[in-house]
């Protein structure tokens, strides 16, 4: 390998990761350069006021779990709590100037497993619809994670995710600098699925076990053995039997899922359209690499 290839090498893995390279060596932005004592304060990051926030949503979300097998409104009540903190957090770390890349790390990793957990459950509640929800846990996931990939890595590492010009996408540009409407879609789309987890515990419609000739003395039935333990034979549809005995109205989730349909949809093309965008956001990288490469093979 002469000189001048060997210069090339040194700086493609620069241009891949998006960072200036000198005397054909990667520089590492400041915030991985290393560190002495005399360049960071001695602040305990992890117990930030929004962070802690962050902790208590994980705890809610790991209560809602526990009880979401059999008790519907305890679940659905945590959860809510675990969501609507979300908002709570993003006030605290301008309140407190605490805005910090970790917190926003846990932030979208919480929201991101929050909601792949309650997918995961209807999935299993609901087997014929199962390649759906697995649809929309792989499409959030993935526009998130592209989404975040390309913003590092193109934008820098000082870049906010949010910070999408109206030039790149209208829509996401207005999905991720006004604020309303970030926590309406955010809401809403957790309200539909929140709704439709309490239809598994009320609607015939939904559940056709749930019907009186499908009830629990019917031959086809799977009843508990003991009705007393907290998760009596988990690992089976009878599992949620107990909880389906005690039947919920289904006027206010039907009204829920109904109302709130729309702005899932919606918010489920947002995650395409950054899908979408951030992939030819990296294209594009690659595509500038590419010439470049080339100009200098030429020249």
């Amino acid at each position: 390998m002469n000189a001048e290839a060997a210069v090339r090498a040194a700086e493609k893995p620069a241009r891949m990761s998006g960072l200036p390279a000198q005397n054909g060596r990667p520089t590492a932005p400041q915030s991985q350069q290393p560190l002495n004592g005399e360049d960071e304060t001695d602040e305990n990051i992890f117990l930030f006021v929004p962070n802690l926030i962050g902790y208590l949503r994980i705890v809610l979300c790991l209560a809602s779990l526990y009880f979401m097998p059999l008790h519907p409104r305890r679940c659905s009540f945590l959860y809510s709590i675990s969501c609507l903190l979300d908002a709570l957090d993003g006030v605290a770390a301008r309140q407190y100037h605490q805005s910090t890349r970790f917190g926003a790390v846990l932030d979208m990793v919480t929201d991101r497993c929050t909601t792949t957990c309650l997918l995961v459950f209807l999935a299993t509640a609901k087997p014929a619809y199962s390649m759906v929800f697995q649809g929309l846990i792989s499409l959030d996931l993935a526009s998130h994670y592209i989404h975040m990939y390309a913003t590092l890595s193109m934008g820098g590492a000082d870049q906010s995710h949010k910070a999408v010009s109206k030039e790149r996408s209208w829509i996401m540009n207005k999905y991720y600098t006004n604020k309303a409407v970030l926590f309406t879609f955010c809401a809403f789309n957790e309200l539909f699925f929140i709704a439709l987890y309490l239809l598994c515990f009320s609607s015939p419609l939904i559940t056709p076990a749930l019907l009186p000739s499908a009830g629990l003395n019917s031959q086809n039935a799977t009843s508990p053995v003991n009705p007393s333990l907290l998760f009596p034979s988990p690992f089976s549809a009878g599992a949620m039997e107990m909880a389906r005995a005690n039947k919920m109205d289904s006027t206010v989730p039907w009204i829920l899922t109904v109302g709130s349909a729309p702005i899932m949809c919606l918010k489920q093309y947002i995650n395409i359209v950054q899908l979408v965008k951030a992939s030819r956001w990296l294209a594009e990288g690659d595509r500038r690499d590419r010439m470049r490469e080339r100009r200098k093979k030429s020249g």
